[in-house]
């Protein structure tokens, strides 16, 4: 029987180089053409949180938050390795970040890529409405379809504790 898969903070650099390498080995991030430095990068900036699905294993998946800018909430990574998809895990990912995002704004949002089709699949089935599409937005011929998820209107916004 395989040990339980546990979401938990990013546990140092080690862990994040094995993230970077789950996300520059899959889709969309070898399309959008990062690498894994660039994903490195992302998953080691101060202004973002970033949380790990894992077992003993090691890493099987992680979701990079950003809480602070322009769109609070901000779900930007969603990152399930090949070999652990289509057990729920993505689901999983999203919602323990949708109830740390409820500590802070009543609204989640995140980005589907227009060649990511599974991805917007999910997204819509948890609740995500279509916001608007960035053309040419990270690379050209392809749009970031931006999604949001409303727990109702900043003025009547009291925020959850953690569960």
């Amino acid at each position: 029987m395989p040990a339980e898969t546990r979401i938990r903070p990013l546990a140092g650099v080690p862990e994040a180089e094995a993230c970077a390498r789950m996300m520059a080995e899959s889709e969309p991030w070898r399309t959008l053409g990062r690498d894994a430095d660039a994903s490195l990068r992302i998953l080691t900036d101060p202004t973002r949180e970033v949380y790990v699905a894992g077992d003993d294993a090691g890493p099987a998946g992680f979701v990079i938050l950003c809480l602070v800018g322009p769109f609070v909430g901000y779900i930007q990574t969603v990152c399930v390795a090949p070999d652990r998809r289509g057990r729920g895990l993505g689901t999983r990912l999203v919602a323990f970040a949708e109830d740390r995002i409820g500590q802070v704004s009543p609204n989640a949002f995140l980005c589907v890529s227009s060649f990511n089709p599974d991805a917007r699949r999910l997204y819509e089935r948890l609740g995500y409405e279509f916001v608007g599409e960035l053309r040419d937005y990270l690379i050209p011929g392809a749009s970031e379809l931006l999604f949001r998820k409303s727990g109702g209107p900043w003025s009547t916004f009291q925020p959850r504790e953690s569960r």
